[in-house]
């Protein structure tokens, strides 16, 4: 049985005061972050798909996103859901509270279950303070496995990203060749990009982050550093990270695994 909720498709209400939101399964997660941001606040899980999947969906399937490194995924996000059970009978599964250490952990329970144990018509999400400043580098490395190296060496230095998303050259070419509004040079020898971001509410201490990650990558075969200048470069970085997906299933046949 398919169960569409795109009709419920509201967000019910933004708490400000408690950083939280109320929403329906129906509302667009790119949506509800646009919403929240208005008011200060920020929803991290991000797919790749934020522009077209559903709040309700991110909560069955326990989406991710390129912000989970730091933030984590949709389960760290869910403080309470009313969900209508098999039988009929609709429930609340836990608290509108960041502190709830009371009875089983039904809300966990329902957040991955994929619709198996019970359809979830409200959601009360978590929110976080919304970040002022974000600062996005693309790293390009002449040794796909010497990228792979660099991401513990990162973390290793005390650096903690909001995202850090590893992509091999054959993603890229194919992204490069499907998305027209997208140009970024790669050298013939590049075989890997990390897509390093950082952020915060103190630029400066962004700016040092960045120089030390450029410090720790350098020890690697790696070439010039393409930073981001503003707003557009950056959503310029993102779709093309974002596409990958969508560009290598329109190139062929392909299985998709999840790197972590």
């Amino acid at each position: 049985v398919g169960l569409s909720m795109e009709r419920m498709n509201r967000i019910l209400e933004v708490d400000a005061h408690n950083g939280q939101v109320t929403t329906e399964p129906g509302v667009i997660t790119q949506v509800l972050q646009e919403e929240c941001a208005k008011h200060g606040w920020y929803y991290a899980p991000d797919p790749s798909s934020k522009g077209s999947c559903f709040i309700g969906g991110n909560i069955a399937e326990n989406a991710g996103g390129a912000h989970a490194v730091k933030y984590g995924v949709t389960k760290d996000f869910v403080l309470n859901l009313e969900v209508v059970l098999p039988n009929g009978e609709v429930i609340w599964t836990g608290a509108n509270t960041l502190k709830n250490a009371t009875g089983y952990n039904i809300t966990q329970l329902m957040v991955g279950s994929e619709g198996t144990l019970g359809v979830v018509t409200k959601a009360v999400l978590k929110l976080l303070p919304l970040p002022q400043h974000q600062l996005l580098m693309l790293i390009p490395f002449y040794n796909a496995e010497h990228a792979c190296q660099a991401v513990s060496e990162i973390f290793k230095a005390g650096i903690m990203p909001s995202a850090l998303e590893f992509m091999e050259r054959d993603a890229i070419d194919y992204v490069l060749q499907f998305l027209d509004d997208v140009v970024i040079e790669v050298e013939e020898k590049v075989q890997a990009h990390l897509l390093v971001e950082v952020d915060g509410n103190h630029l400066d201490g962004l700016m040092k982050d960045c120089e030390k990650v450029m410090e720790v990558v350098s020890a690697f075969d790696c070439g010039e550093p393409l930073f981001a200048e503003d707003e557009a470069q950056k959503n310029q970085l993102w779709k093309m990270r974002r596409k990958v997906a969508e560009a290598v299933k329109s190139h062929s046949v392909y299985k998709e695994e999840d790197t972590v």
